[in-house]
């Protein structure tokens, strides 16, 4: 297995304690099931960039937040935040020239659709749909900062960029999260 499985088998482990994770690279591909206590920080401090992993760890820090009692409030909360985090990456991304730049923003619409559609449907919250929400957060997180992260760190590190003074994206209007995810806000 490689090291980029194992660091896989290892975050997936950190935050979700015993799911299946699918493991790419792993010979043959396949499924391992994983039991672990949940140790915070395998997945956060990948990228190499030091503003994208500190937003990183953050990001994770408000999803193990999410508790049946605050739910609303933590919702709130992470999603501010993912349209702050999503921002600056972004504007790292396109002021460095990262090729892949526009690739990875459709990336990060996409978890905007499937969030909308997640939270979109109205059910009450209850503790097994807070729990549903923090595995799907988990597992998106953990797989997109594995791979597209991780691939935009080595490009970054690759490249020389010089290190710029962190990115801060303009506190948008409470105009709603998908308005300023999608740049409507």
């Amino acid at each position: 297995m490689g090291v980029l499985s194992v660091l896989r088998v290892q975050a997936q482990a950190a935050f979700d304690g015993g799911d299946q994770v699918a493991v790419h690279g792993f010979a043959g591909g396949g499924k391992v099931t994983v039991r672990a206590q949940q140790r915070p920080g395998v997945a956060e401090d990948v990228a190499g960039v030091a503003q994208v992993d500190q937003e990183h760890r953050h990001l994770f820090t408000l999803v193990r937040a999410l508790n049946l009692h605050s739910v609303q409030q933590t919702v709130e909360e992470l999603l501010d935040y993912v349209v702050t985090h999503f921002s600056n990456e972004q504007e790292l991304m396109e002021s460095s020239g990262y090729p892949a730049f526009e690739q990875h923003l459709k990336l990060h619409e996409e978890f905007g659709a499937h969030v909308a559609d997640f939270l979109g449907n109205q059910d009450e919250w209850t503790e097994e749909r807070v729990q549903e929400l923090r595995r799907f957060l988990n597992k998106w997180l953990i797989g997109h900062i594995m791979t597209h992260d991780l691939r935009f760190g080595k490009w970054h590190a690759s490249h020389k960029v010089q290190a710029a003074p962190p990115v801060q994206a303009k506190p948008a209007a409470k105009s709603g999260f998908f308005a300023r995810l999608f740049g409507l806000g």
